[in-house]
């Protein structure tokens, strides 16, 4: 297999990223019923660029399509499982990666029962240390609608700056929603982890 930047080696599947609560790890075929929970409900889908999953062979398709692109190294998306019985909670994604500057865009989705209870939060800090810690990136970068205060106020505790706004960016369910630009530097990151501990 393709090796990929700084001697870290994909090989034939994301690797697992455990934390207390949360593991990021590989979707499988038969996570599809999970999927299709996540990715089935308007809520969850308001702002994202897809309309809502129509039926378990989209959520199916959906797994396939993951797996190709990984396999592509274009996407990297892992479900967020819980660590009680390793059920899918939602996915996190890194995306649109540039390995000759260093960077990348980060994504996150969560089923609406689990809103509100740290686990977007938990997978996103996991997700940010991989990038950061084993990919050695310098900078991630995310866009948001900037209606959605959840994603947002999720991404500046982790320590993102909004950095710009973009008017009317996407076409999104027949309307033209405007987008919050944010970023976050890796020393930003390793100044916050050392004022932690």
């Amino acid at each position: 297999m393709e090796k990929m930047s700084y001697g870290f080696d994909w090989g034939e599947q994301l690797p697992t990223l455990p934390s207390q609560r949360v593991t990021l790890r590989w979707l499988r075929d038969e996570d599809a019923a999970d999927v299709f929970a996540v990715f089935r409900d308007p809520q969850v889908m308001r702002y994202w660029s897809t309309p809502p999953l129509s039926d378990l062979a989209a959520a199916q398709a959906l797994i396939r399509e993951i797996h190709e692109l990984f396999r592509l190294r274009t996407l990297f998306q892992w479900g967020i499982s819980s660590q009680s019985n390793d059920a899918i909670l939602g996915t996190c994604t890194l995306f649109h990666l540039d390995w000759a500057h260093r960077r990348a865009e980060v994504g996150f989705a969560l089923g609406r029962r689990y809103w509100g209870q740290g686990f977007a939060s938990d997978a996103v800090e996991l997700l940010i240390g991989f990038a950061f810690d084993t990919l050695d990136l310098h900078r991630l970068e995310a866009d948001v609608d900037p209606r959605n205060d959840r994603s947002l106020r999720l991404l500046e505790r982790q320590g993102f700056q909004r950095e710009g706004f973009l008017r009317e960016r996407y076409q999104l369910n027949g309307e033209f929603p405007d987008a919050v630009f944010l970023g976050l530097l890796r020393r930003e990151w390793k100044g916050r982890r050392t004022a932690k501990s």
